[in-house]
């Protein structure tokens, strides 16, 4: 992370669900950073995380009552709300994002998402069922047309037991998106890669071994992706080459998207010339040697059909 977050002011509003515990380590990462950070705790946030454990972490008071006539009369909703440069939900629930996609202001944390003239960053966190409901869906298509910036949800385990989209982006991912966010308007001026070619890798390659089968790795491509935003944002011409992932085109970003080494390497060299390539993907070395158009089976007493693996070819080596 870069000194951006030095001095910044971070309205953090705690949502009501079982990954508001991971709010604690963003409060300490962000202060890490230099960040002052302001908390707001919902109703039913706190039946996942205290007032006191953010209070501690944040060195700032927690706000949790929109009639709190005290706050009222020093502070109030709208300057609070006015007086981060930032503000960040999480987890932002479906019920988070269905209010804040109508309008409502039935609570502090509502309220100060309404009254604010302040960007707004949510990482959205519930079950898989809930996030793919045209109803979240169309709700989050508002937020995005009303200018509410996301990061995540994930693919990964959920504490009901399923997987799937619906796990919010973990803290460093959140931090990264936050750094982002303030990285880009500080370099809007004057963006130090305009005019740059730059050519990114990320993700795996899947190997075919049959239409069923396939060699790979676990990569996530969450590198690669992260490094060409980061270059997009400092006003680069970025184009991303990316194997099978679950992530979405990063924002200013020309993405193509392969499947195979050979596919990758193709891929990278339309892209060229570049000034700059690098090269975060992780390319299997091997795939088979047979090109099989049905699945292998496995016949009763027939021998294993024995596999060849010949070497992919070596990406960095061949452009560079």
């Amino acid at each position: 992370m870069s000194d951006v977050l030095k001095n910044r002011r971070i309205l953090l509003i705690i949502g009501g669900g079982i990954a508001a515990y991971k709010s604690l380590e963003l409060i300490r990462r962000l202060r890490d950073q230099g960040a002052s950070v302001r908390c707001v705790l919902t109703q039913a946030g706190a039946e996942f995380v205290t007032p006191l454990s953010l209070g501690t972490l944040s060195g700032d008071k927690v706000y949790t009552d929109l009639f709190d006539l005290t706050d009222t009369a020093t502070i109030g909703h709208i300057e609070l709300s006015r007086d981060a440069d930032l503000l960040v939900v999480v987890p932002a629930t479906a019920d988070l994002l269905a209010k804040m996609s109508a309008g409502l202001a039935g609570d502090l944390a509502t309220t100060l998402l309404i009254a604010t003239d302040k960007p707004v960053l949510v990482a959205p966190a519930m079950n898989v069922r809930m996030w793919t409901h045209r109803a979240t869906q169309r709700n989050v298509e508002q937020l995005m047309a009303d200018g509410i910036h996301f990061v995540g949800p994930n693919d990964g385990d959920m504490a009901c037991g399923e997987f799937g989209p619906g796990r919010m982006a973990e803290p460093a991912e959140i931090l990264a998106a936050i750094d982002a966010h303030f990285s880009e308007n500080e370099f809007s001026g004057n963006p130090p890669l305009k005019g740059r070619r730059i050519l990114v890798t990320s993700g795996p390659t899947h190997e075919p071994i049959d239409p069923v089968r396939y060699l790979a790795n676990r990569s996530s491509g969450k590198q690669g992706h992260a490094i060409a935003t980061a270059l997009a944002r400092m006003g680069a011409d970025v184009t991303l080459i990316s194997g099978p992932t679950n992530l979405s085109a990063p924002a200013g970003v020309n993405l193509k998207r392969v499947e195979t080494a050979r596919e990758m390497l193709a891929a990278c060299e339309a892209a060229l010339p570049a000034d700059v390539a690098i090269c975060a993907a992780a390319v299997a070395d091997w795939r088979v040697d047979i090109d099989a158009t049905q699945k292998i089976k496995k016949e009763a007493g027939a021998a294993t059909p024995s596999l060849t693996l010949v070497e992919n070819p070596d990406i960095l080596a061949t452009i560079s």
